[in-house]
């Protein structure tokens, strides 16, 4: 499991005193106003920044951190994803899971046949689609319905699904 989880991307600058716009990457895109700091994954390096300011422009949220108060302090980290440590990550309900939890998990068919691997999960309106890289079949679009996925083990990092007719 990751240790740390993704929240959001520093898409671009926002003004000249140092905001960015940042695109959510939870469900959750108003989680920025309950977090004291996020950390910030460079090339290089992990930087904790402590949020001074939240606010919201279209699917965006604009964050100003403490310390940065010029543009030029932080155009440098535009594309850098921005990080919590699990612990502080927003509890799941039932059957819901982190997607960094799910890719690379192996899928099995509810025969005990790997299938192949969870490469990536799409979000759509209706419900999340996980995309399956096969040998036999290409990728392969699953839905996240009860029908379809029948057990996720994280731990075991294992994924049972039933083949419903027409997915092949």
């Amino acid at each position: 499991m990751e240790q740390y989880l993704q929240v959001g991307v520093i898409a671009s600058t926002h003004g000249v005193r140092g905001e960015v716009k940042v695109f959510p990457t939870t469900d959750d895109p108003h989680r920025f106003e309950e977090l004291r700091e996020v950390i910030l994954q460079t090339r290089t390096e992990q930087i904790t920044l402590k949020i001074a300011g939240v606010k919201y422009f279209k699917q965006f949220a604009i964050l100003k951190f403490r310390g940065i108060d010029n543009i030029n302090d932080i155009e440098k980290y535009k594309g850098c994803g921005l990080f919590v440590p699990r612990e502080q990550a927003q509890p799941l309900d039932e059957d819901e899971y982190y997607i960094a939890d799910l890719i690379g998990m192996e899928v099995y068919t509810d025969d005990g046949e790997r299938l192949g691997t969870l490469k990536d999960v799409m979000e759509t309106g209706a419900n999340d689609v996980y995309i399956v890289t096969t040998r036999e079949h290409g990728e392969l679009l699953l839905p996240a319905i009860h029908d379809c996925i029948l057990d996720v083990d994280v731990e075991a990092h294992r994924m049972t699904v039933h083949l419903m007719k027409g997915l092949i």
